[in-house]
């Protein structure tokens, strides 16, 4: 039913690209035939293969770069009147302000894209528009707005026979449904992710897909072993494709595993070890979520109560100012969790004082860990 995952991103001379080509062989590549694109003036493949460049910066964490690259992109497809190209310019553009945490920035230019998409006749970056659409809204929380959106492109993926589509939508859908604790269909799904992903060699969807198992099968059945034994095969995958970002939530999401076990002092070291990879990818949504697990770690661990309610509450400013509203959902569970709902509010000027301080301290220990388990990778944060 489902033939190979493809990356349609790849586009013009760098088609020959695999799905699970290493982000430093598309960098190069690209940056390569765009050089050739510009000297001979061909600005329709430079616009082609710059989308190319944008989305390898983007995945590396290379955030300034990325923007630029997006932008240069773009102008050189609308030089040439080239919507499809342009459209998937803006889809990249989209994307990475979402990855800041800009998710107003991000509607905008997926609509754009999705729009300009339509007109010029290119019903894949359309579809990925609208995906990135749907992502952004469920990453906000926003489950409600965005499961028929999911549940459409599911169906236009499978009836297209797109396995990398289908395999996202999969994926998006059961997060939704583990969101609302219903952990035997977010299973399912996850598993039916898995096969299809494996079936067409789409190694990032499939690491994906196992962090999802991984998660159920930890939440749901309480069975560690068989939870970390998950995450370690998605891993081994994400390292050999310097999959960073998927590498950093699949660490948060062992810190996860070992927090519900008990096993507070591997968790605390686990997310000290997330937060520093998403500091250094500029990813503020997986560093608030591993601040987080790390700040439950540390009470569990003896952290006083008033530092650990300064830094929820410090949380929870941030997830408000991000916009992710089921995030913030959970920062009033873990508070009541450590049994914090009456813990008296700190001081404006110590609150600050103790959140920087915390804030600063945890940074630098967790860049010191990140060191030591030489990653060799910097920041692939697609999704």
């Amino acid at each position: 039913m489902y033939g190979k995952a493809f990356a349609p991103e790849y586009q013009g001379a760098l088609t020959t690209l695999s799905v699970n080509s290493s982000l430093t062989e598309v960098l190069a590549a690209g940056t390569r035939q765009l050089r050739e694109a510009e000297r001979a003036g061909e600005h329709g493949e430079a616009a082609r293969s710059g989308l190319a460049v944008a989305e390898a910066h983007r995945r590396l964490g290379q955030i300034g770069e990325a923007d630029r690259a997006w932008k240069a992109s773009y102008r050189a497809a609308r030089a040439v009147g080239d919507q499809g190209a342009m459209a998937w310019a803006l889809w990249s553009g989209g994307t990475l302000a979402r990855q800041r945490g800009s998710f107003a920035l991000a509607r905008r230019l997926l609509g754009l894209a999705a729009e300009m998409g339509k007109r010029g006749g290119d019903v894949v970056v359309r579809g990925y528009s609208l995906a990135g659409l749907a992502e952004t809204g469920r990453i906000q929380g926003d489950y409600e707005a965005v499961a028929q959106l999911h549940e459409q492109l599911l169906a236009e993926a499978r009836r297209r026979g797109e396995a990398r589509h289908t395999v996202w939508a999969l994926e998006g859908i059961a997060q939704i449904h583990r969101q609302r604790g219903s952990y035997d269909s977010a299973y399912a799904m996850f598993e039916e992710a898995a096969a299809i992903a494996e079936g067409a060699d789409d190694r990032r969807g499939h690491a994906w897909a196992l962090r999802g198992l991984a998660d159920i099968v930890s939440a749901r059945d309480g069975d560690v072993e068989r939870a970390l034994a998950l995450l370690s095969e998605a891993e081994a995958v994400c390292r050999e494709m310097r999959l960073s970002s998927a590498l950093a939530y699949n660490h948060k999401m062992r810190g996860n595993v070992l927090y519900r076990a008990g096993r507070y002092t591997e968790a605390r070291d686990t997310y000290e070890l997330a937060l520093a990879e998403f500091r250094e990818m500029s990813e503020p949504r997986g560093e608030a979520l591993a601040r987080l697990g790390l700040a439950k770690s540390l009470a569990r661990l003896g952290r006083s109560r008033v530092e650990t309610a300064a830094e929820l509450e410090d949380l929870a400013g941030e997830l408000d100012r991000i916009g992710l509203r089921h995030a913030r959902q959970m920062v009033a569970r873990a508070r009541e969790e450590l049994g914090l709902r009456d813990q008296a509010e700190v001081g404006p000027g110590r609150h600050a004082e103790r959140t920087a301080r915390g804030r600063a301290g945890l940074g630098d220990e967790a860049a010191r860990r990140a060191r030591a388990a030489d990653r060799g990778v910097r920041a692939e944060v697609a999704r």
